[in-house]
């Protein structure tokens, strides 16, 4: 009983969609009673990993604790996740570079500015964004993310499409652009062009003015590939479709390959290169047997490419390509399929399986 004859309870409430914890203060006394509330800590839903395994790992919790941004720090309210096969392999425990567990995974995703942190003048609470990195992983309802690695997204693509931009679009600019520099007129092969690298590659390399010729393993996938900027497209699960290749280049081969699984394709495809001729190595799941002699006669280069390795300066560029051809509707993100957050675990199954072939990018959304 306080001072004044009135008695005072503090109750705790957790909201159903765990946004906020509350305490409830309640003042009793014989005719009066009023509430008093106040937000003592925030939570969100969010994908936990304890420990590195198979999909099972990935734990769906609510009471992960919403970050506050400081300095250069952007709070994004996530609408959608892009999923990508390099984070089942962080995942699993086999990539080179491996976070300290706990952690959330993720990096690419779309949604709202929800607030800056007091060094950040140009993004502003409300803006619509994707993400290209993020500081507390983007597989929950916000992340934190550096105000560098935060772009506009256009009002004419979704967030589910602007969740699938980081990645692959960055990955597909990089290789044929930056490593690969393409010029307008060549002619590409996109070796596996119907995954979401492979059809932004074709969708890039087409608005650029380069002749795209594609692979996918499904009649759908064949059309997909035809449908974003590929003059011809063959199926690579038939025999001799490297030899339907060549025919329709009228012989004289690729100046650019962009490969998506090295350890099958890299010794076919030194095969069908003009002199002077690179593979860009996007994919690799596996050793092989190679003679480095075949490189010799027409004097061919292959390299490997890591986004990671990627200056600020080549994201802002990539960035600026993107951004000029979004809005021009050249580059438009293919979504294959979504998962909501709870299954987590089945799109990152989706994302290697690839169940029905492989048709573009895979993503999660959030509610």
């Amino acid at each position: 009983m306080s001072p004044i004859g009135f008695t005072f309870r503090t109750i705790r409430l957790l909201t159903s969609r765990s946004r906020f914890i509350a305490s409830i203060s309640i003042c009793q006394s014989t005719n009066l009673h009023f509430y008093s509330t106040k937000v003592n800590s925030l939570a969100m839903k969010g994908i936990r990993v304890e420990e590195f395994g198979d999909p099972s790992v990935l734990n769906y919790v609510t009471d992960l604790e919403i970050p506050k941004p400081t300095g250069s720090q952007v709070l994004v309210r996530i609408k959608a996740v892009g999923i990508n096969p390099v984070e089942t392999y962080i995942r699993s425990g086999t990539y080179a570079r491996k976070p300290d567990l706990p952690y959330t995974p993720g990096t690419d995703s779309a949604g709202i500015v929800e607030s800056v942190g007091n060094t950040v003048a140009v993004l502003k609470p409300g803006q619509r964004v994707y993400t290209t990195a993020s500081l507390t992983g983007t597989y929950a309802e916000y992340c934190l993310v550096e105000e560098n690695h935060v772009y506009p997204l256009p009002e004419n693509i979704t967030f589910e499409q602007g969740a699938c931009l980081s990645i692959p679009y960055y990955t597909a600019h990089r290789a044929i652009f930056l490593k690969g520099g393409a010029k307008p007129g060549q002619n590409i092969f996109i070796h596996g062009a119907s995954g979401a690298v492979g059809l932004a590659a074709c969708q890039m390399a087409a608005a650029n003015g380069l002749k795209v010729f594609g692979t996918a393993g499904t009649e759908e996938g064949i059309k997909i590939v035809k449908q974003n900027g590929a003059i011809e497209c063959f199926n690579h699960r038939k025999e001799n479709y490297m030899e339907d290749l060549m025919k329709a280049t009228g012989g004289r081969g690729f100046n650019i390959i962009v490969e998506m699984l090295a350890n099958v394709n890299l010794v076919a495809d030194t095969t069908v290169l003009t002199d002077d001729g690179i593979i860009l190595i996007v994919g690799n799941r596996g050793s092989l047997e190679f003679n480095p002699r075949c490189l010799m006669p027409k004097e061919l280069a292959i390299r490997g490419i890591a986004l990671a390795h990627g200056s600020l300066d080549e994201k802002k560029e990539a960035a600026k390509f993107l951004d000029e051809g979004m809005r021009k509707n050249l580059l438009n993100p293919i979504v294959y399929k979504t998962f909501n957050l709870k299954d987590t675990a089945k799109a990152h199954i989706e994302v290697i399986e690839h169940s029905g072939g492989s048709k573009g990018n895979i993503v999660v959304q959030i509610d």
